[in-house]
């Protein structure tokens, strides 16, 4: 079954497209439905991504570390000569 449709085809995609044509010896249909076979199998057999997933760790809670002192946070991390 073949089904007639209009699609728009900005510049140079139909430029490529042309020269896949001549360089194949085939048709601009053919080569379109090649290309759209090809890309869509590629789609769907592409391996689903893993989901990223944050574990938080507890780090604990420091009396008298200022929490709200990022440069004291800094400080007390890497030590005074930090800059």
């Amino acid at each position: 079954m073949s089904i007639r449709t209009t699609v728009t085809l900005d510049d140079d995609v139909a430029e490529r497209v042309k020269r896949e044509s001549r360089a194949r010896g085939a048709t601009f249909r053919e080569t379109i439905n090649e290309l759209l076979r090809v890309a869509l199998v590629a789609k769907a057999s592409s391996p689903k991504r893993k989901r990223f997933r944050v574990k938080p760790l507890h780090m604990g809670y420091i009396p008298g570390l200022p929490y709200d002192d990022i440069e004291a946070l800094i400080e007390y991390a890497e030590g005074p000569d930090h800059r």
